[in-house]
């Protein structure tokens, strides 16, 4: 029997950047199994194998555990690896981005380009409590093999993907609402509205459902993501989510509202009455515009071969071989952090401490 491997998961946007890894583990000839916090959706994992105990996480014995989140269980058994929730585009614009916070859970980051790469292999050198392997990210090889797979659908007229961050400041789904309805009640574009797993404003929801339901060039997909829509959509309206950077990895437009960090590669406007004219000039693509988004794009993410995947375990095997833990530097104790999450998943709190 194959190298057993665990996803731990924590929130439901993490099935599709572990779908990949899962792909290749069963390629290689190995057993993956998911083990997924109390309280978030499974729908999506359909009949994969899931692990809901921790005798039984310990007699799976995983040679590897893989978290796209801010932390894993230092108590289950095999390296840890963190593979990111996004990239680091810092959306709040703090003077620290979060993304290269450390917080003593993982033996190794994947990176996903010299973006991240670089700030963490700084912090490695200087810690030596984990190892860093640019890989790229794992669901960018769901984008990569979803441009080759899914035609898009000859509609006559240009697709708009509406999405936005969740986070209250910089969302622009209350003040851009009548704006966007007017825009797909002249019924020059279709729409696609697609919002990210944390957003849970029942009533901006409700309000975007409604115009799908009223107008034909309209769909709403809610808080599911879909690749088939990224791939249908030709520009994207947003605000500061980190949907824009996988957006981006199709070679596509972006119009943004009051952006926390703009720049040259996106079209950003601060002003409701820009908005039509910015997505105007989007859809034709201008050069100028590309040239940026691609630079800034290749920077985030350096790989785009649909092997982020394979790469991510060539990386764990590297790690095994050397030793796994044993060749890094002990992770400083940790303890109130442990506890908590102890005390959140119900595991005994002085149990492999």
């Amino acid at each position: 029997m194959g190298k057993h491997y665990l996803f731990y998961v924590a929130h439901s946007y993490a099935y599709a950047i572990l779908f990949p890894i899962e792909e290749e583990i069963a390629r290689r000839g190995g057993v993956s199994a998911w083990f997924i916090e109390q309280g978030c959706p499974t729908e999506a994992l359909g009949e994969r194998r899931r692990i809901e105990n921790f005798d039984e996480v310990d007699n799976f014995a995983p040679v590897a555990v893989f978290a796209p989140g801010n932390y894993i269980p230092d108590f289950f058994p095999g390296v840890k690896v963190e593979v990111f929730h996004g990239y680091p585009i810092n959306k709040r614009a703090d003077k620290h981005d979060d993304h290269f916070t450390i917080r003593d859970w993982f033996d190794l980051y994947c990176t996903q380009g010299p973006s991240s790469t670089a700030p963490f292999n700084a912090i490695a050198q200087r810690l030596g409590t984990f190892r860093v392997r640019e890989t790229g990210w794992a669901k960018s090889d769901s984008y990569i093999r979803a441009a080759e797979r899914i035609l898009k659908e000859p509609t006559g007229r240009p697709t708009i993907l509406y999405s936005s961050t969740f986070t209250r400041s910089l969302t622009s789904t209350t003040i851009l609402a009548d704006e966007i309805e007017r825009m797909v009640a002249s019924g020059r574009w279709n729409w696609i509205f697609m919002f990210h797993p944390k957003l849970d404003d029942a009533q901006v929801l409700a309000h975007y459902r409604s115009l799908a339901e009223r107008y034909d060039n309209a769909r709403y997909y809610g808080n599911t993501f879909d690749m088939e829509a990224m791939v249908q959509a030709d520009a994207m309206l947003c605000d500061s989510s980190s949907i824009i950077m996988e957006f981006m990895l199709l070679d596509k437009p972006v119009v943004t509202f009051r952006n926390s960090m703009p720049g040259a590669h996106l079209l950003d406007v601060s002003e409701i009455e820009a908005v039509e004219p910015a997505l105007e000039k989007a859809l034709t693509r201008p050069e100028t515009l590309m040239s940026a988004l691609r630079e800034w794009r290749d920077n985030h993410e350096a790989h785009r071969d649909g092997l982020c995947a394979a790469r991510i375990l060539d990386a764990v095997d590297e790690l095994i071989a050397d030793g796994g833990t044993k060749c890094l530097r002990p992770k400083p104790l940790n303890l109130v952090r442990k506890l908590k999450l102890r005390k959140k998943l119900g595991y005994p709190l002085f149990r492999k401490l």
